[in-house]
C-alpha cells in the first residue's frame, strides 16, 4: 500500500436501483458523492425490475466510479491527479486510494453483485483492501457524516422502500435492533398505494404530491399496532385504502393519498418517541429514502420538541441511496474488522448487523 492513505475509502453501493461512488477520508469528510439514479427506466413499470437496474449498473458504475475519483483529485488508478504546480494534499484524496468498499446487502442480489465485483477488481489492482458493508448499517453511518457531534444513544427510525426499522445506536458498531416490520416496508406500502392509485413510480413522492391538495382528516384510517409493542405493520393499511376506495368511489384520490399518508407517519412518529423512551435516547435520527418525506420530517421535528428530544433529519441526499455512508461505514469496518476476503459474495437477505 505503498503511496496510498489507508484512510482514503472508495466506495460503490448497487443494491437497488442507484449507481453510486463515493470517496470519503477519515471516515466524515466527503469528498466526491455521485449517484446515477435509474427512476425513469423503472417508471414504466411501476417498480423496480431486477433485471433491468443490473444491465443499467454495468453500464453506468464505470463513468460514475470515474467521475467520483476525479471530483476528489484522483485519477483512474485511484491516485493524486499530477497538475503542474500543484501537490496533492489530504482535502483532496491525499495519497490516494487505500481501501475499496462495497455493498454486500441486503438488496437485489443481481444488482449487488455488479458493485462487489467491480469493487473487488479495484482492490485486486491497486494492492489495497476490500470492504463488504451492509446497507443497512450504512444508512447509520449517513447520520453520522452530516452530525459527527450527535450525543449518543439516539433511535435511528430507518425507514426505506424495503426495510422498516427502529435502532438504538449506541456507538459505531454498538446497535440494538428495538423494533421491525413484520410485513411491508413503509415505502413499499407508499409505492403499492400509489400504484393503486394511479399516481405513478416512485411512490413516496407521489403520495406526497398528491397529498398537497387532500384532507388527512377526510377517511378514519387504522394505525396498525399502535400500542403494541415496537414493530410495525403496513399490509393492512394499504389493505384498508383498497377496500375503502372500493367502497367509495367517488372519494377524491387526494382525499386517500393525505388520509394514507398521515396514517403511516402517525404511527412511525409515535413507534419512534416510545422506542426513545424505552431506551432513554437523547434524540431521534431519520434515516432511509422515506426520511425524505416531508410531512414525516415535520411530524417527527415536532413530536421530538415537545419531548425534550434531539431530532437529526438528514438531507435529502443522505436520505436516499448513496456511496458515501457505505464509505463512512467501510472505514469503520476495515479499522475493527479488517479486510473482507475477496471470496465473500453477495447476500440479498443480509440481516441488518449485531452489535
Amino acid at each position: 500500500m505503498t503511496g496510498r492513505d489507508a484512510d482514503v475509502v472508495l466506495a460503490i453501493e448497487t443494491s437497488c436501483d442507484e449507481t453510486a461512488a463515493a470517496v470519503v477520508s477519515a471516515g466524515r469528510d466527503v469528498l466526491s458523492s455521485v449517484v446515477s439514479s435509474q427512476v425513469e427506466l423503472h417508471a414504466r413499470y411501476g417498480g423496480v425490475v431486477p433485471e433491468v437496474a443490473g444491465r443499467a449498473h454495468v453500464e453506468r458504475i464505470v463513468p460514475v466510479v470515474e467521475e467520483a475519483l476525479r471530483a476528489a483529485g484522483l485519477d483512474r488508478s485511484g491516485l493524486p491527479l499530477c497538475r503542474p504546480g500543484r501537490e496533492a494534499t489530504a482535502g483532496d484524496g491525499g495519497s490516494g486510494i487505500g481501501a475499496v468498499a462495497a455493498t454486500v446487502g441486503p438488496g437485489l442480489v443481481g444488482a449487488l453483485l455488479v458493485g462487489v465485483s467491480f469493487a473487488k477488481s479495484l482492490a485486486m489492482a491497486w494492492g489495497v483492501p476490500f470492504v463488504g458493508v451492509n446497507h443497512l448499517e450504512g444508512h447509520l453511518f449517513a447520520s453520522l457524516l452530516e452530525a459527527p457531534d450527535t450525543e449518543l444513544p439516539v433511535v435511528v427510525l430507518l425507514v426505506s422502500g424495503g426495510h422498516t426499522l427502529l435502532v438504538a445506536m449506541y456507538g459505531a458498531g454498538r446497535y440494538e435492533v428495538l423494533g421491525e416490520t413484520v410485513d411491508d416496508a413503509a415505502g413499499e406500502a407508499f409505492d403499492k398505494v400509489a400504484r393503486y392509485l394511479g399516481l405513478g413510480y416512485p411512490g413516496g413522492p407521489a403520495v406526497e404530491a398528491a397529498a398537497q391538495a387532500g384532507d388527512a382528516r377526510a377517511i378514519a384510517l387504522p394505525r396498525p399496532m399502535i400500542g403494541d409493542g415496537l414493530d410495525f405493520s403496513f399490509s393492512g393499511l394499504k389493505t384498508a385504502v383498497v377496500h375503502y376506495v372500493e367502497r367509495h368511489p367517488e372519494v377524491p384520490t387526494a382525499d386517500v393519498a393525505a388520509s394514507f399518508q398521515a396514517a403511516a407517519v402517525d404511527v412511525l412518529v409515535r413507534k419512534a418517541l416510545d422506542a426513545a423512551r424505552v431506551v432513554g435516547a437523547r434524540g431521534v435520527c431519520l434515516a432511509g429514502g422515506v426520511a425524505a418525506n416531508g410531512p414525516l420530517r415535520e411530524a417527527l421535528a415536532s413530536a421530538c420538541a415537545g419531548a425534550g428530544l434531539a431530532v437529526f433529519l438528514p438531507s435529502r441526499t443522505m436520505c436516499t441511496d448513496n456511496a458515501a455512508m457505505i464509505a463512512a461505514a467501510g472505514h469503520y469496518r476495515l479499522r475493527t474488522d479488517g479486510p473482507t476476503t475477496l471470496d465473500a459474495g453477495a447476500s440479498a437477505g443480509l440481516r441488518f448487523p449485531a452489535a
